[in-house]
């Protein structure tokens, strides 16, 4: 992935938000896991750096926006703020279990804990959404999904562990064990995964 392509022209963006942008695209993740730049949001904060995750085969999918105020917001508590959107497929037995909401949310804190991420201000919602097909529609399965919106503000300066943050959430979603801190992922002889 390329970390210099942004919304604002390279000669204006400051290098301290240049480097965050690299510690983010320097983490090598598990090959199932591509990544792509996107547009990122523009009224939200004076630099901010976006990419969508595809859990390739796995039904899960992800963005993750980094924004950056070089004066702080006081409603983040910093200077810089994540945040992510994951969804992934359920089965339909998994989101009827009254603890899924909650059981979604501590994916996001566990991941924290193992990755040793140190983050503030945390916030966010979990959402699950069923639906079932009648009528002429009647012969097709029953589906089922969760969404985890989130923001917290890193107290790194290396955001590696954030990113591996978001993506051990969006591999848990979609059913996979995350790998364990310090173990690196086998590359696969298919290429590069990130674009």
């Amino acid at each position: 992935m390329e970390p210099s392509r942004g919304t604002r022209r390279r000669e204006d963006t400051p290098p301290e938000f240049r480097a965050a942008v690299e510690s983010l695209c320097a983490v090598q993740l598990r090959p199932e896991v591509i990544l792509e730049q996107t547009p990122a949001p523009k009224r939200v904060a004076p630099h901010a750096y976006a990419m969508t995750a595809d859990l390739q085969g796995e039904g899960a999918t992800g963005r993750l926006v980094l924004l950056h105020d070089p004066g702080g917001q006081e409603a983040w508590h910093g200077r810089y703020r994540l945040v992510t959107f994951v969804r992934a497929d359920l089965e339909p037995e998994i989101a009827i279990d009254p603890m899924v909401l909650t059981v979604g949310w501590s994916w996001l804190t566990e991941a924290f804990d193992e990755r040793n991420a140190t983050y503030t201000a945390s916030s966010g919602t979990v959402t699950r959404a069923s639906s079932e097909s009648f009528g002429g529609m009647a012969g097709r399965p029953a589906t089922a999904e969760v969404e985890i919106r989130a923001s917290w503000t890193p107290l790194d300066a290396d955001l590696g562990p954030h990113m591996l943050v978001f993506s051990d959430v969006l591999t848990t979603a979609a059913g996979l064990l995350p790998l364990p801190a310090g173990v690196v992922p086998m590359p696969t002889q298919r290429g590069a995964r990130r674009r």
